[in-house]
């Protein structure tokens, strides 16, 4: 058997467990706000997510004077049709803090704060939108939530001896592609199509050609001539391209019809057969393939890690997942379902990745933009419309808010797929300036947030923390180029540039929840242990960056003014002062003590606290 993850059992799983924890965890009703009925049943193109995405009517709303936006309509229509009011709108502080976290993913400086809280101007908060939306740190904070789709790597799961030979050195390039497309603002049709089939374009330009990375940095197998080896490979394939782009779990129709979703073992092996006709290579990129010499080959020196089209094959249905039971040959394809029940065939001497690539960005295709709506939607407000993210499926979680996913999703799509315009209509909004901190009779009418009637207080990713912690510090480079391990003691740049292994996660990564780069991850798990308090407590780069802190306030310790010192720290650290309180305690805490340690040691527990760890 080959090493590595059984794609297509753990997404089974996933999906099974998703649909036990939704029949004990929620009522008939919240589980399924949809016709389940037998009738509705026997009609597949009448589930929810795979309705044509038509202009939804622009909903009537008792307080007309509340809505920013058309995205706010539908989020008061429903707060009303529950009774509910919206929360208060969020002081100037809070939000401008909000916005630096959600879309660069760094903490605003207090000058920076104070500056647009002493501005009274009417287009303050719109101006400070669009110059966040314009700083290359817009695309690393992207790039944060893609690469886990893509399920981002730089080596494999299983390494013999000293064997790196399927390792992936130079992957930095497709995360370099990812940031500059964000920060380009790439229509969504060409993000897709250059990463699904950019060396098969005929305007494909020699930069854009590292796009699909997507698929060439995932996994190689040891024995990859070995047909169950190379079977793993293409489910892995199947199951990050189709969950990420359509939000569908087709890797579980590979050994028999997908148990819940009218997706056939054929619909399967139609797209297996797409990638049964790629391979995976090792690109020139840098220098002319003439120039390389063996030990640059060897060493995959000045190359990006690619894909090409091979010999093209259509694959036979392996039967029950055996590639020794071979049934009917299966031209390659896109999925049934998605053609009201037709088979769809791609008559090409290509491997078939462009019509895919056209078959996911069509605008007859109902799930492409509704996914790519709702994964924004999650990054912005805590959670999707949809929660299950990757799964629109049927052991999915039906839209909370549908009328608002289509009409997110029909704008996106009529605006040529452009990320920024969406972005910035979602942090303009009314429901994105709510305040996160409201009554208890608030809350116990909505407790769960359902009804977006507040904003949801969000931990911040160990990215963001760390690059908080490098940017308050006064230590931050923002450089990418080849990746740095994490406990480099050098490495500080931001997070998102570390190098990322699937054979052995980074300590800290591992410890606060960063997804695991074996498998596509829809979202990451919010776990509380004892570890990552003890990390930030214990670890050298926390202490460092304690002490940076002050080496930057006063190069002598000893000789900080304790009123002048603790204002200084406050604004560093939490860019702002400290209460009447706060003040006190500190006082309290720095009598009688060694200076020096004991504010390197405040500065750490600022940087540890709750304020530090949370946007609300």
């Amino acid at each position: 058997m080959p090493i590595g993850p059984p794609n297509s059992w753990l997404t089974c799983f996933s999906a099974l467990l998703s649909l036990w924890l939704l029949s004990g965890g929620l009522d008939a009703e919240e589980s399924r706000a949809l016709d389940t009925s037998e009738e509705a049943s026997d009609d597949a193109s009448a589930f929810w997510s795979v309705k044509p995405v038509v202009e939804i009517k622009r909903p009537n709303v008792k307080a007309l004077d509340w809505p920013r936006q058309p995205m706010d309509f539908h989020v008061l229509a429903s707060m009303e049709a529950h009774g509910l009011t919206p929360a208060p709108q969020a002081d100037a502080r809070t939000l401008a803090r909000r916005l630096h976290y959600d879309l660069t993913g760094l903490p605003p400086s207090f000058h920076e704060l104070e500056a647009y809280v002493h501005d009274d101007s009417p287009d303050a908060y719109p101006r400070l939108v669009d110059r966040l939306l314009d700083s290359p740190r817009f695309g690393e904070r992207m790039a944060s939530l893609w690469l886990h789709l893509s399920r981002y790597a730089e080596d494999q799961a299983h390494q013999v001896g000293k064997d790196t030979k399927h390792f992936y050195p130079n992957a930095y390039r497709y995360r370099q592609w990812v940031i500059d497309a964000f920060n380009k603002d790439l229509p969504y049709s060409e993000f897709i199509r250059l990463q699904l089939a950019g060396d098969l374009l005929p305007a494909t330009s020699h930069d854009d050609l590292v796009a699909t990375g997507f698929l060439g940095l995932g996994h190689k197998f040891y024995n990859r001539g070995r047909l169950d080896v190379k079977a793993e490979e293409w489910a892995d394939q199947v199951d990050t391209v189709m969950r990420t782009f359509q939000g569908l779990t087709v890797a579980c129709a590979r050994c028999h019809d997908h148990k819940f979703d009218p997706i056939t073992v054929e619909d399967y092996h139609a797209v297996a057969g797409i990638f049964a006709s790629t391979e995976l290579v090792n690109l020139a990129y840098d220098k002319p393939e003439a120039e390389l010499t063996k030990e640059d080959k060897q060493a995959h020196r000045f190359t990006a890690h690619v894909v090409k089209d091979k010999a093209v094959e259509d694959l036979p249905v392996f039967i029950r997942g055996n590639v020794d039971q071979k049934g009917e040959v299966v031209p390659r394809g896109f999925l049934s379902w998605l053609n009201g029940g037709a088979t769809v065939a791609f008559d090409t001497k290509e491997s078939g990745r462009r019509e895919l690539a056209e078959a996911i960005v069509s605008l007859e295709n109902p799930l492409t933009y509704r996914v790519y709506a709702n994964r924004l939607w999650s990054m912005f407000f805590g959670e999707g419309l949809v929660p299950t993210t990757s799964n629109f499926g049927s052991l999915g979680e039906p839209p909370s808010h549908p009328g608002l996913l289509d009409d997110l999703a029909h704008r996106l799509r009529s605006n040529g797929g452009v990320t920024k315009a969406l972005v910035r209509e979602m942090v303009l909004s009314a429901t994105y300036r709510q305040a996160s901190q409201v009554s208890d009779d608030h809350l116990n009418k909505d407790p769960s947030n359902r009804w977006l009637s507040r904003m949801r207080l969000r931990r911040m990713t160990v990215e963001m923390w760390r690059d908080s912690m490098l940017q308050v510090a006064n230590t931050l480079q923002h450089r990418g180029g080849p990746s740095m391990e994490l406990d480099d003691p050098s490495n500080t740049r931001r997070t998102v540039f570390a190098r990322v292994s699937r054979l052995q996660l980074d300590p800290m990564l591992l410890s606060m929840d960063y997804p695991d780069a074996n498998v596509h991850a829809a979202d990451r798990s919010e776990t509380t242990t004892p570890l990552q308090k003890l990390y930030a407590m214990n670890s050298p780069f926390a202490i460092e960056q304690a002490q940076k802190v002050i080496q930057h306030m006063h190069p002598h310790p000893s000789k900080i003014d304790q009123e002048d010192g603790l204002d200084a720290l406050f604004r560093q650290v939490l860019s702002r002062n400290p209460d009447t309180e706060e003040r006190a305690l500190v006082r309290e805490y720095l009598h009688g003590a060694p200076p020096a340690t004991r504010w390197e040691s405040l500065a750490q527990a600022l940087m540890m606290s709750n304020e530090m760890l949370y946007v609300d």
